[in-house]
């Protein structure tokens, strides 16, 4: 069939026009082809000028069948290493596919990853996390530590949405300003409650962009950082005292068990006490909402639970090859992941109810 095809993209070639110039038919090659249903031979017809190009096999081509291309991808996707894709496709199809054809195939994602990057954004977002992964990457030769920032986005109709993934040598404030700018460029106008880590300057770097954003710092790292100091020992005990603080009703009397914390550790762990006290502001943000909103902003639950599916896909990848490769693998990811995010987030319509009562006008709905 593809021979005859080719046969009559020739014929058609070769008009009027091509024959007075002296163009002719001028013999056949044969390659080739890589398909789903195996390899296969064909004949490919030349015309003596060169000026014949083929539409169903084109010149250099050498994989047919764009299921073949999807089925390498989404391999590839899950984490298949290039190595055991081409064992599968050789095992299932009977077919040799280099490692560097299946990094040429899929490249084929790179447009979509830019794409993807700069893609018009709604206006508001109800709640956002932003918080880093990090990866090994090579670059010149050598192993280098590079810093995959991401975002998650609630938007008012309760639906999670990667916002973006950008790629930085290291986690910085300065660099973090440049992604929320980004944001606006790309049509953020506001955001209600940014949840973020204890980073130096994050939360200033917000505040440079959106003003009126609420900041809460996560819990759940103060408490991880705060334990790394505490004698093992007393980390038991000390964690008793300490949950009544962030699990107090209020902020009136969190205060009032956090100074029963200094009261009794003061004294032997002063460090860890001044981290609770200097970053108060940051970490009480979460007291002035009720408890439904509390629970979904008091940590980085929400896209630590994201970042967990990401590393299962990642997880057998060593060190990427480049920034890129980096890139392609957590799009993909996240393109699958993000398949399963079609209903709202539980008891949304309470939730929506509430942040309309609390930002009054900025949170418009259709409720």
């Amino acid at each position: 069939m593809l021979n005859s095809i080719l046969e009559g993209e020739i014929d058609a070639h070769l008009d009027e026009d091509e024959r007075r110039m002296g163009n002719r038919k001028n013999g056949k090659g044969s390659k080739v082809m890589k398909t789903s249903a195996g390899n296969i031979e064909i004949n490919t017809p030349r015309d003596r000028l060169g000026s014949f190009e083929p539409e169903i096999v084109k010149k250099r081509e050498t994989i047919m069948a764009q299921s073949l291309e999807d089925k390498i991808i989404g391999l590839y996707s899950i984490g298949t290493s290039l190595r055991d894709i081409s064992s599968h496709i050789k095992e299932t199809y009977d077919t040799d596919i280099s490692a560097a054809t299946l990094s040429s195939i899929t490249d084929k994602v790179i447009p979509l990853v830019k794409e993807w990057q700069q893609r018009p954004l709604e206006s508001l977002y109800c709640i956002v996390w932003l918080d880093a992964m990090y990866y090994k990457v090579k670059e010149e030769g050598r192993t280098q530590t590079r810093c995959v920032y991401n975002i998650l986005g609630i938007n008012k109709n309760g639906k999670k949405d990667v916002l973006g993934m950008y790629v930085s040598q290291s986690e910085g404030a300065n660099f973090w300003l440049g992604v929320i700018t980004d944001l606006k460029q790309r049509g953020v106008e506001d955001i209600l409650i940014a949840c973020i880590d204890n980073l130096k300057g994050f939360d200033e770097a917000i505040r440079t962009i959106y003003p009126q954003t609420e900041v809460q710092t996560c819990v759940v790292h103060q408490i991880r950082n705060s334990i790394k100091y505490v004698a093992s020992k007393d980390q038991k005990e000390f964690m008793t005292d300490l949950k009544p603080v962030y699990k107090a009703d209020n902020e009136s009397q969190a205060l009032d068990q956090l100074a029963a914390l200094k009261t009794k550790w003061g004294k032997k762990y002063p460090m860890v006490i001044g981290s609770w006290e200097n970053n108060w502001p940051k970490l009480s943000t979460y007291f002035k909402f009720p408890e439904n909103i509390r629970k979904l902003i008091y940590t980085n639950n929400t896209i630590e639970g994201y970042h967990r599916q990401i590393r299962k896909v990642t997880k057998n990848k060593g060190v990427f090859t480049s920034d890129m490769s980096l890139l392609k693998l957590i799009y993909l990811a996240t393109e699958r992941i993000q398949q399963k995010w079609t209903m709202p987030l539980s008891n949304w319509c309470i939730t929506a109810s509430q942040l309309k009562i609390i930002f009054a006008e900025r949170m418009k709905t259709d409720l």
